[in-house]
């Protein structure tokens, strides 16, 4: 364990010296600042790692990561992550990204007492609810497996939705849009789940509006003058 800790920081080493041999003023010009395009809210498993399979650079990608690439609104570490993303960093893209083979969506389809991670298992659970016909239907277990991974994103993607600083954002400068992908651990590719941003938007906004229209317009308007 000792030799494979210290072998971090050898690697560490060489990442650096390559880095400043390909460009010696690649660390300088990265502690300037961030403006990364993408925020990407993924799973923590250690398979999946956004920069790798997207072939980003340091700086071009917001990252949040947790158990089953989850979006709860009572879940300030998510939720604090977006709105800085939205509001600051002024990203133009929002990824949600599942992976096939997920624990934490495998643990929500079986019944046991799993003790902390029960809570935050029951969003998932709760997808299976809301799906159940669908899933019920697809006898082949792994399938069904592959469908849940698949459904969590698109509800995830809703969830980001629903958020008060993406809806008041987007309707001000139409950014920024929210995509779904999945991962196949199997292949190394992404799948664009081709979320229907504008649709889902459209669709929840009576029930999930929460922007003051005439203000919200009001600083679009102050914002197309200014130009």
């Amino acid at each position: 364990m000792a030799k494979s800790y210290e072998a971090i920081f050898e690697n560490n080493k060489k990442w650096v010296e390559s880095k400043i041999s390909d460009n010696p003023e690649y660390f300088h010009e990265l502690a300037k600042t961030q403006n990364p395009e993408y925020l990407y809210i993924g799973c923590s498993d250690s398979r999946v790692t956004a920069e790798d399979m997207m072939g980003a650079e340091p700086g071009e990608v917001f990252v949040h990561r947790n158990v089953a690439n989850v979006i709860n609104t009572l879940d300030m570490s998510s939720t604090a992550v977006i709105q800085y993303a939205v509001e600051h960093l002024k990203v133009k893209h929002i990824v949600v990204c599942g992976h096939y083979n997920c624990g934490g969506v495998k643990a929500a389809m079986t019944s046991q007492d799993l003790g902390l991670l029960n809570p935050w298992l029951r969003n998932i659970r709760d997808v299976y609810r809301l799906h159940q016909a669908e899933l019920d239907a697809i006898e082949d277990e792994a399938k069904r497996y592959d469908r849940l991974v698949e459904l969590n994103v698109q509800e995830q993607c809703i969830n980001v939705i629903k958020m008060a600083c993406v809806q008041e954002r987007y309707i001000l400068e139409e950014q920024p849009v929210v995509h779904g992908w999945v991962f196949d651990l199997r292949t190394g590719k992404i799948i664009d789940l081709e979320i229907d941003f504008e649709k889902i938007l459209k669709d929840i906004q009576k029930i999930y509006n929460l922007t003051d229209s005439d203000w919200v317009m009001s600083r679009k308007n102050k914002l197309i003058d200014k130009k």
